[in-house]
């Protein structure tokens, strides 16, 4: 997964030099050198050049937001070093490229670009690592260990039969058919080899040893550990609707089951989404996209009002709608036949394809017959640790303390679940981390993407700036005089700020971002 774009180079050539006056301090500029966009940004009497577009999904940085020695992504806050190019938080794994700049006689000029540093491996840390489970937050702490020069073995176990892939795309773009299944990989098997992870897919733990420090495969064979990451993840909920197990209705969480939903809508014509929550209308918004009629129900009477509230739910639905989605709100599942969905109120929806996306749930089974305190997921402390010594936990799974609101929280969205992993990457090496991120997810709906920072599971009030039916505004989901969250259509760069006000607790940027 990367960069699927070319970018047109604008702007100057700045091996030719730019005037320092058009850079002042705090300012940014785009321009280009060596046949490569760069962006240039000046912090006091430093000047630094990096590559300009965004590693994760070629994302235009110069319309990013620079924070300190920092340059975030507008489009999904990849966050990367402007002294080095690294990619110092997810969802980007590569790092950007890195260019000598040299100011004299009044210019600044782009002089080329630095070869990658080596990265020389240190003789620090447990053992030996093994991560229980292959997804986003999985793979993200086997990357970040050997990135902060760990050492030691490093086993990453997935039950999925193929390795890390980008998961967001199962429901959007590869789904809708716009996306190659080649973009889909997070890494090639080269990589794993390259870095001594030992990939081991198609593979189940049954159990965890915590004494023995060991964890047990299917099958009989067992794994010593020196820590245990686990990143097991959730699973989609199949909720006891008769006829739920035949042949034609499929759940949306692996890549198998989105390979399996496309071979079957190549033949089908009439679609059902039991489900308005973001995997059920991203997966609508891609059968359409693929010519099927299709039909959502779901009990709730306004899709995604839990998370976005009534406002952005309903625009949502309007947008599908706009496209051809027709909705049945309020009522429940009866049951499902072999060409139709009864709904409660009696009324039959012919459907070849059906898809569940009723949410999912922590996979906590491991951890429970371990012996692991749980609470709604695996909790873990600021630090991830599990209450078993030696054994953390990250993603779906885990609940942890939030640093902004004090509150015990789980997440289940990507971007948090590769930055999990990297902080666990780093708890297990040393002492000194905390798990303080700020949440973000986007979700995509044809044109329209909202992205949201924050956590807010439960608000006094919703107060917004702009206006929702233009696409364009930022609505923020208040408690008391906290600003738990704020959701963003149309105003990335807002997003970005809201993020940065996030981390160093700046009430009073939010409300000006959103005013009451």
């Amino acid at each position: 997964m990367g960069e699927h774009s070319d970018q047109k180079l604008t702007g100057p050539d700045l091996a030719e030099g730019i005037a320092e006056d058009d850079l002042p301090d705090g300012g940014t500029r785009l321009g280009h050198a060596f046949g490569e966009a760069v962006l240039l940004a000046r912090r006091g009497a430093s000047v630094f050049g990096v590559g300009a577009t965004c590693s994760h999904y070629s994302g235009p940085l110069a319309e990013g937001l620079v924070v300190g020695d920092e340059v975030r992504c507008p489009w999904h806050h990849a966050c990367f070093s402007l002294r080095t190019g690294e990619a110092l938080r997810a969802p980007a794994l590569n790092s950007i490229a890195c260019f000598d700049v040299i100011a004299r006689d009044g210019k600044v000029f782009v002089l080329g670009k630095r070869d990658a540093a080596t990265v020389r491996l240190a003789d620090t840390g447990p053992a030996s690592v093994v991560i229980v489970g292959a997804g986003a937050a999985g793979n993200a702490c086997a990357e970040a260990l050997r990135h902060a020069r760990y050492a030691g073995p490093i086993t990453l176990i997935g039950a999925e039969a193929t390795g890390p892939v980008d998961r967001p795309n199962l429901s959007k773009d590869y789904l809708a058919g716009n996306a190659p299944e080649e973009w889909l990989p997070l890494r090639g098997d080269d990589f794993y080899r390259e870095h001594e992870i030992a990939l081991r897919t198609g593979t189940r733990v049954v159990a965890i040893d915590v004494a023995g420090k060991h964890v047990q495969l299917e099958g009989g064979a067992s794994v010593p550990y020196g820590a245990l990451v686990l990143a097991t993840g959730a699973s989609p909920v199949r909720p006891p609707i008769p006829g739920i197990g035949a042949p034609h209705v499929f759940v949306l969480r692996t890549l198998a089951d989105s390979r399996a939903i496309i071979a079957k809508a190549a033949g089908a014509k009439r679609a059902v989404v039991i489900g308005a929550g973001f995997i059920g209308l991203e997966a609508a918004a891609s059968l359409r996209a693929r010519g099927l009629d299709v039909h959502v129900v779901a009990p709730e009477a306004v899709p995604l009002a839990r998370v976005m509230g009534d406002a952005i739910g309903g625009l949502v639905r309007a947008v599908h709608e706009e496209h051809g989605v027709v909705f049945h709100l309020g009522v429940a599942t009866q049951a499902i036949e072999s060409d139709a969905v009864v709904l409660a109120n009696g009324e039959r929806l012919a459907a070849d394809l059906v898809i569940v996306g009723a949410g999912v749930r922590p996979d906590v089974t491991l951890a429970e017959e371990a012996g692991l305190a749980l609470d709604r997921g695996i909790v873990v402390d600021e630090r991830l640790r599990t209450s078993a010594t030696g054994v953390w936990a990250v993603g779906d799974a885990a609940r942890w303390p939030d640093a902004r609101t004090g509150e015990s929280i789980r997440v289940e969205h990507w971007v948090v679940a590769e930055r999990m992993g990297q902080i666990a990457a780093r708890s297990v090496l040393g002492p000194k981390v905390r798990c303080d991120l700020v949440p973000f997810f986007w979700s995509a709906h044809y044109d329209l993407t909202i992205n949201y920072i924050g956590h807010a599971e439960h608000w006094d009030r919703v107060e917004s700036s702009g206006q929702l039916a233009s696409r364009d505004a930022a609505v923020a989901f208040r408690k008391g005089d906290k600003t738990l969250a704020i959701a963003t259509i149309g105003r990335d760069h807002a997003g970005l700020e809201a993020e940065a006000a996030m981390e160093r607790g700046d009430e009073a940027a939010l409300h000006r971002l959103v005013p009451a």
